[in-house]
């Protein structure tokens, strides 16, 4: 206990004056050198103004946050709607090559019963995804901001599931983005899960079916990455077995687009 004491004092003595001559006590008091490069790296002010830089950088960010949300609306969103009826691009004609298409940024997403994923379910070539299932050589994703969208999403969905659902290697998914910070407090997200999975009947028998998942929380970086800026608007993506972004779409379909996005699935589905 006395040498507890002692070592107790001693820490509580060393000033910036003691560190700076390069001798501290040890031990029995006996005085101990510190290597020059160690001493300058405790003694100097540059770690500090590391600390303060980032900060500064994570300020600055925040900032340029909310100044781009500010400019980005719901009257913008809106007059934009009225616009192009969430057109926000044409869709692909043809497909993407595989040397240039884009990674889709990963998500994690709930389904109503509580089961956790993280899309796009792959893992590296052709070995199973984390969940022990092969990849599927085409995924669907079908983006949803504001429940507005849904029947733009519908348009895509129901023609697709008609002409794949025989398919075993076609996965289609409905991703439902609830950013709502109340809604996405725990307790109120299992009651909010709880709810959805009592109002949603039985999915059908086919090999392929819609699976609708919810995605909680703050989602500003993973919309920039996809360069999704209106949330009114419906948005598709059509992923390979690597998670690439080989085709998309956005808003209601047309005929020629749905025709493009059925002829790309159709190929990535003989890929090997």
């Amino acid at each position: 206990m006395l040498r507890l004491k002692r070592l107790i004092r001693h820490g509580n003595a060393i000033s910036p004056a003691i560190l700076s001559s390069g001798i501290i006590t040890h031990g029995q008091d006996k005085p101990l050198s510190l290597p020059a490069p160690l001493l300058h790296q405790w003694s100097s002010n540059r770690f500090f103004d590391f600390h303060k830089l980032a900060n500064k950088e994570e300020i600055e960010k925040e900032r340029a946050r909310i100044a781009d949300e500010m400019n980005r609306g719901y009257f913008v969103d809106i007059n934009e709607l009225k616009k192009h009826g969430g057109k926000i691009a044409q869709a692909n004609k043809l497909i993407v090559p595989a040397m240039v298409a884009a990674k889709f940024p990963s998500l994690e997403v709930s389904y109503s019963d509580g089961r956790t994923l993280k899309l796009p379910g792959i893992s590296n070539g052709n070995v199973p995804n984390a969940d022990g299932m092969p990849n599927l050589k085409a995924s669907l994703l079908c983006l949803s901001f504001r429940a507005n969208s849904q029947a733009m999403v519908n348009s895509w969905t129901v023609p697709f599931l008609d002409t794949f659902n025989a398919s075993k290697d076609v996965e289609l998914y409905e991703v439902s983005f609830i950013d709502s910070t109340l809604l996405c407090w725990k307790p109120i997200k299992r009651i909010l899960l709880r709810m959805i999975r009592s109002s949603n009947p039985d999915g059908k028998n086919d090999a392929l079916h819609i699976q609708k998942v919810y995605s909680f929380g703050d989602h500003y970086y993973f919309r920039k990455e996809l360069k999704i800026l209106n949330l009114l608007s419906g948005y598709i993506f059509l992923l390979d077995k690597f998670g690439r972004i080989r085709w998309q779409g956005s808003g209601s379909a047309s005929e020629e687009e749905l025709a493009s996005l059925l002829s790309c699935t159709s190929l990535l589905l003989e890929e090997k």
